[in-house]
């Protein structure tokens, strides 16, 4: 049976969720509630737990399929993966209630966690640059550019300009693999040198430069690589 009222009491998450609190629920559970019925041959829990199981059983995973991916699994309509994209996207953008505006940069951590609203499950790379006061809180975030999936051409020229015009007195560069993995390429290391040096003739110094992926970052600062 399809509709969550004909599961097995055990197994209803609504009165699962009443009787001992939401965080007593599987990923699976939770994402039953939000559909409500499941397809002929299975239920709400049974195809919730299909969808994770593609996905490596990973929220993160999951947060990037599209609506297209969603709806190519039988019992999930348009309706249903609007409501799926929809609580993932909140779910994201909690991570981000931190007022960006004025925040101080302390740490490579404090940057990486500033830049998740807009980097977090992109499937392709983007370059932006953090301009910082003198006190190191956030005067802008920049996107300089957008590529695909293994990279983006970046222009010295424009992440210049966009220090100057927001009268910036250091900067932080971040990009972001999709791939998953924080450890810089070839092409990153040069472009990051060749970055620092033209920094130091505008006085404009590069405090760090991060490479963002969901499950983690890496510091160029961290790892003595910005000399």
């Amino acid at each position: 049976m399809s509709q969550l009222k004909n599961l097995l009491p055990d197994d209803m998450p609504r009165e699962k969720l009443l009787a001992n609190g939401s965080k007593s629920l599987s990923n699976a559970e939770l994402l039953a509630i939000l559909i409500g019925s499941g397809s002929k041959e299975l239920n709400a829990v049974e195809l919730c737990r299909l969808i994770l199981k593609d996905n490596d059983n990973n929220l993160d995973k999951l947060a990037t399929l599209t609506l297209s991916d969603l709806t190519s699994y039988k019992g999930i309509g348009e309706a249903k993966g609007i409501t799926i994209l929809s609580a993932l996207e909140i779910g994201r953008r909690r991570k981000n209630v931190t007022q960006i505006e004025n925040a101080c940069i302390q740490s490579s951590s404090d940057a990486y966690e500033i830049l998740h609203k807009y980097l977090m499950d992109l499937t392709h790379e983007e370059f932006w640059i953090i301009c910082l006061n003198r006190k190191n809180q956030v005067l802008k975030l920049v996107e300089i550019s957008k590529g695909g999936f293994s990279a983006t051409v970046v222009d010295p020229k424009l992440i210049f300009k966009a220090a100057l015009d927001n009268k910036a007195s250091s900067l932080i560069l971040v990009h972001n693999h999709p791939s998953g993995n924080t450890q810089p390429s070839d092409s990153d290391l040069v472009l990051t040198k060749k970055l620092v040096s033209a920094a130091k003739v505008l006085e404009i110094p590069i405090l760090d430069h991060i490479i963002y992926t969901n499950a983690g970052y890496y510091s160029f600062a961290d790892n003595h690589k910005l000399a």
